[in-house]
C-alpha cells in the first residue's frame, strides 16, 4: 500500500502501550508522514513510536499537558519538516485507524472544498466490557451529515486549521468543538461520513472513572459557554443550563425542602425517575437513561470547578480517568 503524499498524521498520547503500537500500525502505509507527540509517558511510548517510523515530539514537561498543546506542537513539526501537509488527520493514540477511511475522507474533502473538517463513526473496542464502554459506544454514535463539531479523531484541511490558528492549548476538554466553532464562523463547515473512521478504547471499567470524565465535560460546557456562549452561537449553553437546573437545583430544592415541605420535596424528587422514563421511552436504553440523569450531577460539579477555578484566578490541570 502506497502512502497518500497529501495526507499526514498527528497521533497524542501518554502511556498507551499496546494501544499506541495499533494506532500507529493504523497509520502506516497510509499517510505520508507521521508525528507521535508524547505527554511525558513513563512506558517507552517514545521509543516504540520511533521504532514505528513516526517523528517523535516529546512536550516540555514544564508547561502543563493539555490535548490541544499537543494537536498543535504535531502539527507544528509537520510544518517544519516540509511543505504543508494538504489533509492531516488527528488521532488519539488509544484509538486504531480503519481500513478505508482516509481515502473516504480525502476524497470527500477533494470534492468538498467548503469543508474543513470531516469525521466519522467511532467505535468503542470493547463496548461489552463494561456498561460505561457500552454508553460511550453509544455518545459515538451521532447522525452522519453537516455537523456543529468534530471529535479528537478528524481528517482536517491544513490550510484551514493554520488559518485558524489551531486548538486553543489552554483547555483541559472540549477542545474540538471549539476550534470548530471558529473554524464554521469563518465560513467553513464540518462534515460527519456514514463511514467507520476509528476504534476507540475507553477502558472504564469502574463507577470512578465515568464520574471523573462526566465531569470533565461539565468544565468543558461551562468553559465552552463563557468562550462562545453569546448569540448566535449559544455555544454549550443549553448543556450548561440542563447540568445546573438537574444536578444542582433541583437536588438543593429536594434538601430545603426535606423538613419543612417534605411532601413537597417529594414530589420534586419524582422528576428524577419521571425524566429516566421518559429518556428511556426516546432512547430505548434504561441504561443510559439512568447514567445521562444521574449525569448531570457530576457535569453540575464540574460546571462549579470552572467557575470556582476562573474566580480564583488559577490554571486548572487535567482531569483524567484513565
Amino acid at each position: 500500500m502506497e502512502p497518500d503524499p497529501r495526507i499526514a498524521a498527528v497521533a497524542i498520547g501518554r502511556n498507551e502501550g499496546a494501544r499506541l503500537r495499533r494506532c500507529l500500525a493504523s497509520l502506516q502505509g497510509r499517510a505520508g508522514r507521521i508525528v507521535y507527540v508524547d505527554s511525558g509517558s513513563t512506558d517507552g511510548s517514545p521509543e516504540a513510536a520511533a521504532a514505528a517510523g513516526a517523528q517523535v515530539v516529546r512536550l516540555d514537561l514544564a508547561r502543563p499537558f493539555t490535548a490541544a498543546r499537543a494537536r498543535n506542537e504535531g502539527f507544528a513539526a509537520l510544518m517544519q519538516a516540509g511543505a504543508p501537509p494538504a489533509y492531516v488527520q488527528f488521532v488519539d493514540g488509544d484509538c486504531e485507524l480503519q481500513p478505508g477511511w482516509l481515502a473516504a475522507a480525502a476524497a470527500f474533502l477533494d470534492g468538498h472544498p467548503d469543508v474543513a473538517a470531516v469525521c466519522g463513526r467511532r467505535r468503542e473496542r470493547h463496548p461489552g466490557q463494561s456498561v460505561y464502554n457500552r454508553l460511550i459506544d453509544r455518545e459515538w454514535d451521532t447522525p452522519p451529515g453537516e455537523a456543529l463539531a468534530c471529535g479528537g479523531d478528524v481528517l482536517m484541511r491544513g490550510a484551514a486549521f493554520r488559518a485558524a490558528g489551531g486548538f486553543d492549548p489552554g483547555l483541559i476538554a472540549g477542545e474540538e468543538p471549539e476550534l470548530c466553532v471558529r473554524l464554521r464562523a469563518a465560513g467553513w463547515r464540518i462534515w460527519r461520513l456514514d463511514a467507520e473512521m476509528t476504534l476507540h478504547d475507553a477502558a472504564i471499567t469502574r463507577f470512578g472513572q465515568w464520574w471523573r470524565r462526566t465531569r470533565r465535560a461539565g468544565y468543558a460546557y461551562a468553559e465552552g459557554a463563557a468562550m462562545h456562549g453569546a448569540a448566535p452561537e449559544r455555544h454549550r449553553v443549553a448543556h450548561t443550563r440542563r447540568a445546573l437546573i438537574w444536578g444542582l437545583a433541583l437536588p438543593l430544592a429536594v434538601l430545603a425542602l426535606a423538613v419543612p415541605a417534605p411532601w413537597l420535596a417529594l414530589l420534586l424528587a419524582l422528576a428524577w425517575p419521571v425524566q429516566v422514563a421518559r429518556l428511556a421511552r426516546r432512547r430505548g436504553d434504561l441504561a443510559e437513561a439512568v447514567f445521562l440523569t444521574l449525569g448531570k450531577i457530576p457535569e453540575a460539579l464540574g460546571v462549579l470547578d470552572y467557575h470556582r477555578t476562573r474566580l480564583s484566578g488559577r490554571r486548572r490541570g487535567l482531569i483524567e480517568y484513565k
